[in-house]
């Protein structure tokens, strides 16, 4: 096939959404990007008429919020997952705000973007269709650097300035939804802002909690039982059931109720501060602090090594064909912990790959 010819097949299918480009001066690289978050989100992240949004819709509440196999296996395999939760800045007393590092910050995120882009809410779309969406804003999910570039170059988001992307932040916390990104700490690729009713990384997170599908902050609410009334206001702007009701076992009231947390499933967003008058809840550090992968590329090795797809994710990606995405790749090995080099090593049956962490442990 001709040069000119391939470039109309690929750019049209970088125009639905199906590939992803990078332009590089006169160079055009194309990827396929993942099904979430990836061509899934792109399908909807646009009113179409050339398609059938509501029978995708359709297709994709099935496949994802009835079938689950899909959601269950993105979601609930392995430590390191793909998405995590920012915390809500405003919530934050100076002493915490301290303690929150830069790329924990959905603000910082977007004051540090090289492109942003801003589409319509995939998960909203889609329940719109369903008749099962609520009234949080649509034009409101971002995403960032070399995404955005793509995105926005065809159509599928429209290309906006660090400014309106910080007011789209404070329009969000205003509506008590939750940033949900990228788990990694540079370059980060999305954001989305999420209600718990219709986000699938949230609605994973109320029905499999204790498996922590999505990774939280490293917060974590403390509730002064003696000043809460009782109201429920942080039980119901709570996107995942973690803040609930319970009887204070007051003899003098014994109709009165507070407010409780279930730690295991809290996702530390901070939206919960915002309903309580009484300023009974505050936030406290995690005892543990939560790892956020470096990038893109420690966090896939580190999944795929923990799915045990790392031979996979070699193979399959012809990354030995590639001394750059093979050395990637061992890098990222090279740094692990010796349990996950272990794995590692294992799956991938390799006598160099176990002489390199040889050689790294006892340089």
């Amino acid at each position: 096939m001709k040069e000119k010819d391939a470039r109309e097949i690929l750019n049209d299918l970088a125009d639905r959404g199906i590939l992803i480009d990078a332009c590089n001066d006169d160079d055009v690289l194309y990827s396929m990007p993942p099904p979430m978050a990836g061509f899934f989100e792109f399908s909807l992240m646009r009113y179409r008429n050339d398609i059938d949004q509501q029978k995708l819709s359709e297709l994709f509440y099935q496949y994802m919020n009835v079938e689950e196999d899909f959601i269950k296996n993105l979601f609930l395999t392995g430590e390191t997952q793909l998405g995590r939760v920012y915390i809500n800045e405003e919530v934050l007393s100076g002493e915490n705000a301290l303690h929150v590092l830069d790329y924990e910050r959905a603000s910082e995120v977007i004051k540090t973007a090289s492109s942003i882009g801003v589409g319509v809410c995939y998960c909203r779309h889609k329940m719109s269709h369903a008749a099962k969406a609520c009234d949080s804003p649509m034009d409101i999910c971002m995403t960032f650097n070399s995404s955005a570039d793509s995105l926005t170059r065809h159509g599928i988001a429209r290309k906006i300035d660090a400014s309106e992307g910080v007011d789209l932040l404070q329009l969000a916390r205003n509506k008590n939804l939750v940033q949900f990104g990228e788990n990694v700490q540079e370059k980060v690729n999305f954001i989305c802002n999420c209600c718990g009713c219709c986000c699938e990384a949230l609605i994973a997170a109320r029905k499999f909690g204790f498996l922590n599908p999505v990774h939280t902050t490293n917060f974590i609410p403390f509730i002064t039982d003696k000043n809460c009334n009782g109201c429920g206001k942080c039980a119901s702007l709570c996107p995942v059931e973690a803040m609930t009701l319970v009887s204070a076992n007051d003899p003098l009231k014994p109709n009165r109720k507070k407010a409780k947390l279930i730690n295991e499933i809290c996702l530390g967003c901070g939206v919960c501060l915002k309903g309580c008058d009484k300023k009974c809840i505050e936030l406290r550090e995690r005892k543990e602090r939560v790892i956020t992968p470096v990038n893109s590329v420690h966090r896939v090795v580190t999944m795929a090594i923990e799915r045990g797809k790392l031979q996979n994710l070699i193979f399959d990606n012809h990354a030995l064909l590639s001394h750059r995405t093979m050395a990637a790749i061992l890098g990222v090995i090279l740094k692990l912990p010796p349990l996950k080099q272990a794995l590692a090593s294992q799956q991938f049956k390799s006598r160099y790959l176990v002489s390199l962490i040889r050689r790294q442990k006892y340089s």
